[in-house]
């Protein structure tokens, strides 16, 4: 057992003798009984305020625009919320157990060194969350001014500008540090539910009740056509959560017990983002009845108020949630994985600005252009990078240790997860063949139907051919 030598001041996780200083530092150590303090309710409190927020309205209300009616939308996003959950809670589990975060868990099955490959697929695509949240804030804050002051309306500089300044107050909160997100959710989730409330009842008030609100019909007139969308959306809808079901153990180390870490998401994520989801479905659906047209981005629809003190409430409420969710699910998890490739380089601080700059380099005006964009590029791409990597999560850990590892060699050269060189090409092989067959679809279209399942294609994929390369590795061979 790796054993502490001594305490820092800040109470952090001691340096342990036995770890290897390039697989070890404070912020990637299991966390000690004093770092368990989230009870259930924290996490009730996480999954509120990560869910309130414009990205999820815009899942929701993506699917009024591409022709659902709103019934089918919520029945898409609470299925898509359930299935989601299953892994979640499963990955969850040993950041409990152990608490250890995601990209030393991932370690036991790709190994010491083989685990920097699917925590950098997971950076990468949070890094595209992190631009993509800075752009939808510069955004809110130039429609805003356009209301406030029309003559900034359609001026590209305004836009980039407001862009560029939320990018710069989001690396300003990394820099002070992780303990800023519990702060901004003290008051955030409350916030945006009374915000959100309120554009919900402007917009029942505008439409003229409840029946004109949800009147908005269904496009689609056949079975065939609407199960055409509603699979490639609900493997979005599973993609939109799939980077935190792998990353969730960066949370769920922090828990009291393991019954409140599952207690708190099973409630948590799908009533938060089933109730939060319906007011992007509603408000969207309504803005068909006011304007003709359904208007999917909350932005666009608060630049229709023109009425300066809502204006500035919104603006308010989109920039406190925008702030709170991009540091709480896009920053925690890159900046553990970019410290996991050099932890004594890359500390925290340091992996969330290379998450700022690299967000930005991915180009998120683009990314977000269009909701088709959004839903069958962005979301249902990455899915079939994660799936993969989920699938092999799962059937390692639950499969073939039975949820037992061992936490000290996690951290050491050399020892149970070692494998070749420190990487198990097992996990390699599984991982790219679950991502090949995922994203087949995209090149040869006959097999566009493997792309538009590519999270559920990845996960089964990966996990099956994980399980059979391992069956003469066995867990008392790895542990040898």
């Amino acid at each position: 057992m790796l054993t502490p030598t001594a305490t820092t001041e800040q109470g952090k996780q001691p340096f342990m003798a036995g770890a290897d200083p390039h697989l070890y530092n404070d912020d990637l150590a299991p966390t000690t009984p004093a770092n368990r303090t989230w009870g259930t309710y924290n996490y009730i409190a996480l999954w509120f305020s990560m869910s309130m927020e414009v990205t999820t309205y815009m899942l929701a209300s993506s699917l009024i625009a591409g022709g659902m009616n709103w019934k089918q939308a919520i029945l898409t996003i609470l299925l898509g919320n359930l299935i989601v959950l299953i892994p979640m809670l499963l990955n969850a589990h040993a950041g409990t157990k152990y608490g250890i975060p995601f990209p030393v868990f991932v370690r036991a099955s790709f190994g010491t060194l083989g685990a920097n490959l699917p925590a950098m697929l997971r950076a990468l695509v949070a890094c595209g969350w992190f631009g993509i949240q800075s752009w939808l804030g510069g955004q809110a804050i130039a429609a805003m001014l356009a209301v406030l002051w029309p003559a900034t309306a359609h001026l590209p500089a305004v836009l980039w500008a407001s862009f560029l300044g939320f990018w710069l107050l989001n690396m300003f909160v990394v820099w002070r540090g992780v303990e800023s997100i519990r702060f901004l959710q003290s008051f955030s989730a409350p916030f945006m539910l009374v915000m959100s409330l309120t554009l919900l009842f402007w917009m029942l008030h505008k439409a003229g009740g409840v029946g004109p609100m949800l009147s908005a019909p269904s496009r689609f007139h056949t079975t065939s056509s609407f199960l055409h969308f509603f699979f490639p959306s609900l493997t979005a809808k599973v993609g939109y959560r799939a980077t935190l079901s792998l990353n969730i153990p960066d949370f769920t180390r922090y828990a009291k017990s393991q019954d409140s870490q599952i207690v708190g998401q099973a409630f948590g994520l799908p009533v938060a983002m089933t109730l939060y989801s319906f007011i992007g479905i509603a408000c969207t659906s309504a803005s068909e009845t006011i304007f003709g047209e359904p208007v999917w981005s909350p932005i666009t629809l608060l630049g229709r108020f023109h009425q300066p003190l809502a204006a500035l409430l919104a603006l308010v409420a989109l920039l406190v949630a925008t702030l709170n969710v991009n540091i709480g699910a896009n920053v925690v998890s890159p900046s553990n994985d970019f410290s996991n490739l050099a932890p004594r380089l890359i500390s925290f601080r340091t992996g969330g600005l290379i998450t700022g700059f690299l967000g930005l380099a991915m180009m998120p005006w683009k990314l977000m252009s269009t909701f088709g964009t959004y839903i069958f590029g962005w979301l249902i791409g990455y899915s079939g990078l994660l799936g993969p990597v989920a699938g092999i999560m799962v059937v390692d850990y639950f499969v073939i240790r039975g949820t037992r590892l061992d936490a000290a060699s996690l951290y050491r050269r050399g020892g149970l997860y070692e494998y070749s060189r420190g990487i198990n090409p097992r996990a390699i092989v599984a991982l790219v063949a679950g991502v090949f067959v995922a994203l087949i679809g995209l090149a040869v279209p006959p097999l566009r139907f493997l792309y538009d399942y590519a999270w559920f294609v990845g996960f089964f994929v990966a996990g099956l051919i994980y399980y059979v390369l391992m069956l003469r590795y066995t867990p008392e061979t790895a542990h040898s």
